[in-house]
């Protein structure tokens, strides 16, 4: 379960823990994962996903592999920062890459695996300033995907969770960051520019994704493999 520190992650380890699974809660930062660990009774482990051969050695005899990880920056186009566009592809595409591939082995073997991307809305569509995370959450769906169709014929499932926008501090750094480009007060932005076109006029709540992904690693859905699950509030209903 990685970026489980906080936020989706955090509630996702939550709700597996509950369910009774022995999560491993990864994250970069050792004091909100320890304490998240600590709190449902599991282990963790410290990993920064920016390091890709560290990442896959966190998907090594595991069933059900999260990837939630996660990181953010706004900006033009032409005024990205390339570093910062590669580091955002790593951790949200390669390292994702790497734990899937650690994990596909045992997997096989024991004949059942499953596979929850946490991608986002913006995995199926965009919004500008934010190329480096539309690009990678793209990505993470074309992965998702392909993993559905090599791991079929082994009982692994692979989906993608697409949540909006998520009561979390990464959104709560977008709000910060959205004020600026779009230059209206911050109060503003979660409803006139983050909800514009979204008529669930509120944000995702975190236990909200998580019981779709624990529910997605439950009985009765070995046939629920490659799909995308908006949960959107209604955006992409337009």
């Amino acid at each position: 379960m990685t970026g489980a520190g906080s936020g989706i992650g955090a509630a996702v380890a939550r709700g597996l823990a509950a369910a009774g699974a022995t999560v491993l809660a990864v994250d970069r930062d050792a004091e909100s994962v320890e304490a998240v660990a600590t709190e449902i009774g599991s282990s963790s482990a410290v990993v920064d996903l920016s390091d890709p051969d560290a990442a896959a050695q966190v998907g090594e005899d595991t069933d059900i592999v999260v990837n939630n990880a996660g990181m953010q920056h706004v900006a033009p186009v032409h005024q990205f920062p390339p570093e910062t566009f590669a580091r955002i592809l790593t951790v949200m595409v390669q390292s994702p890459f790497r734990i899937i591939r650690a994990a596909l082995p045992g997997m096989y073997t024991r004949g059942w695996g499953r596979i929850i991307n946490i991608s986002s809305a913006h995995g199926l569509r965009a919004s500008p300033f934010k190329s480096a995370y539309v690009t990678a959450k793209h990505g993470l769906e074309g992965l998702s995907k392909t993993v559905a169709l090599e791991a079929a014929t082994h009982g692994v499932t692979s989906n993608c969770v697409c949540p909006g926008y998520v009561r979390t501090p990464l959104v709560e750094q977008q709000v910060a960051e959205q004020a600026v480009q779009h230059r209206v007060p911050r109060e503003q932005v979660i409803e006139d520019v983050l909800l514009a076109r979204t008529p669930v006029k509120r944000l995702v709540e975190p236990d909200e994704v998580a019981a779709l992904a624990v529910w997605l690693c439950g009985p009765g859905t070995s046939s629920i493999t490659g799909s995308s699950f908006p949960m959107d509030g209604g955006w992409g209903a337009h």
